[in-house]
């Protein structure tokens, strides 16, 4: 599903937001992108979604090179990736409902399959009395869950989440984790990017952890105990 090989994206002569970094997530697969704040992590999913082109080396994504993909043709690759953003992006003058319907309508889906969707996700994350609310009337958690069901409305083949639940309480922060890896369980190849210990701690992942752009560590989820997962966090030593 990605491959990335000797990739940099460089910002200005001497800055650079990924340096050399090549790696490859197998279709179905799901992995924790971790880092301090600034190590690369939002670049490298910025550069998946077709937002940023790399400096050098080249990226692929569910067949397409990143690298020489036409900007006409950016618009088709996104409508296979799900992005969960920091910042939510959601359309101020539409309301709840109408701003997760919008990757449906976009995909072609029905209007009475939409609008069964929309309500089921909007229902599961807790904000079925909001669907028509406009998104500055919700507090920043909600916005975020408005935002991560948009991303999964069309059951995307490759999900991409920026600290998915930066905004949210612990308790709905791993809510929010079971629904992406819900996901995960139907086939979607998943990113997530965080710096949260208490979620890398409860899901048995792939890590893939960068520092100053660079990747420092690829550690598979063969590396993990067994048994590892939501269930025991809150065991007692």
């Amino acid at each position: 599903m990605i491959q990335m090989y000797n990739v940099d994206l460089r910002y200005a002569a001497d800055s650079y937001g990924l340096r050399d970094v090549s790696l490859s997530l197998e279709r179905g697969e799901f992995a924790f992108l971790t880092g301090p704040s600034g190590a690369g992590k939002t670049s490298l999913l910025r550069l998946l979604f077709g937002a940023l082109r790399p400096t050098a080396g080249q990226v692929l994504v569910a067949g397409r090179n990143i690298t020489r993909l036409p900007s006409a043709l950016v618009p088709e690759l996104r409508r296979q990736i799900g992005v969960i953003f920091q910042d939510f992006k959601l359309l101020p003058d539409r309301s709840v409902s109408e701003n997760v319907a919008v990757a449906l309508e976009v995909a072609g889906v029905p209007r009475r399959e939409t609008r069964r969707r929309v309500w089921s996700l909007l229902q599961r994350l807790g904000l079925g009395d909001k669907l028509e609310e406009r998104p500055l009337s919700l507090s920043g958690g909600e916005q975020q869950r408005v935002a991560i069901a948009r991303a999964l409305a069309n059951d995307p083949p490759l999900l991409l989440a920026d600290e998915p639940t930066g905004n949210l309480d612990p308790e709905l922060a791993l809510d929010i984790m079971d629904i992406i890896a819900d996901a995960h369980a139907r086939g979607t190849t998943v990113i997530v990017a965080t710096h949260d210990p208490a979620l890398l701690d409860c899901y048995p992942h792939r890590r893939l952890q960068l520092e100053a752009g660079r990747l420092t560590l690829d550690l598979p989820l063969e590396a993990f105990p067994a048994g590892l997962g939501r269930v025991v966090r809150t065991s007692a030593p």
